[in-house]
């Protein structure tokens, strides 16, 4: 089965900075692949490459068995994007922006008002249907954009930081509709900020640092290939301290966050129980997760 997407090499510079550096990803139909890394990592002009929104300076793509940029707009046809930030037509109701969306992609008013029920329920939106979209919450414009996204039934998706400033409540409902999209064949390309969101729905992920991709594989396989099994979280004024003096005879390794100590171990029970000597210290024991590779892998350093 050829893959629905497939990049090879891409590269993107603007002026002397390299923004894109030979990234090379193949989707397959049916899975949700996920694109990690810290802001200004290439995520976003990695999309825009792929969606033929600009012109990559070296490198092959194809979407949907059609090469891009040069077959672009045909690609588009089925394809759907939620954009990063959202851009509904605040002088519209529910109904009339995915009305007027769906006339881009040239289908009828008829075929639109046709999928009109299947979308709101979708987004559950159905009691929202002519509601103006100022009036309407944070999580409800993103479930819109999502509904909005479906209109011309697309093959894929692209999401970029799909569930960004959204309540823990709004995050959940999204995360089910996208596990709904892959359980019926639709294929989704994911840049998220959240280590569990990408953890919870993506088959397959890349890490891409300055604009490379430096690690792919299932979320157990990156966790499995890049970080020890457990983690000792080590709070308190005395842990870095204690960590000067103790850390390096009980942990593989370790990092210094901080007043935390990040400490990485094969098996925990030595360092726990060096830990019970020390009451001043606050710890939390618990199983390497992928925010650890993230962190490994990107540094922890703020990106401006």
């Amino acid at each position: 089965m050829n893959p629905v997407l497939s990049a090879q090499n891409l590269r993107k510079c603007y002026g002397d900075q390299v923004v894109v550096d030979g990234v090379s990803i193949s989707l397959n139909k049916g899975e949700c692949f996920g694109l990690l890394g810290p802001n200004g990592a290439g995520k976003t002009t990695t999309l825009r490459l792929m969606l033929g929104l600009i012109e990559p300076d070296a490198g092959e793509l194809r979407l949907l068995d059609h090469e891009v940029p040069r077959h672009a707009r045909e690609a588009r046809l089925r394809v759907g994007v939620v954009p990063q930030v959202d851009n509904l037509d605040p002088d519209f109701t529910v109904a009339e922006n995915l009305l007027v969306y769906g006339r881009y992609f040239g289908m009828s008013d008829a075929a639109i008002e046709a999928r009109m029920p299947e979308l709101l329920e979708f987004a559950n939106l159905t009691h929202k249907r002519d509601v103006k979209v100022p009036t309407l919450s944070g999580g409800m414009k993103r479930r819109l954009t999502l509904a909005r996204a479906l209109v011309n039934d697309p093959e894929v998706i692209f999401l970029d930081e799909p569930t960004t400033g959204l309540d823990p409540q709004a995050r959940h409902l999204i995360w089910q509709r996208l596990r709904e999209l892959t359980a019926r064949g639709k294929t989704l390309l994911l840049t998220t900020h959240f280590m569990d969101e990408a953890e919870r729905l993506c088959h397959r992920l890349a890490v891409m640092d300055n604009g490379r991709i430096i690690s792919t594989g299932s979320p157990r396989e990156l966790i499995a290939q890049n970080i020890e099994p457990q983690v000792v979280e080590v709070f308190g004024e005395q842990a870095v301290a204690w960590a000067q003096g103790h850390a390096a005879r009980h942990a593989q390794r370790f990092e210094m966050s901080g007043e935390s100590v990040f400490c990485y171990v094969a098996d925990a029970q030595p360092l726990l129980q060096e830990l019970q000597q020390h009451p001043e210290l606050r710890y939390v024991h618990r199983p390497a997760n992928l925010e650890d590779v993230f962190l490994k892998l990107t540094g922890r350093e703020m990106r401006e």
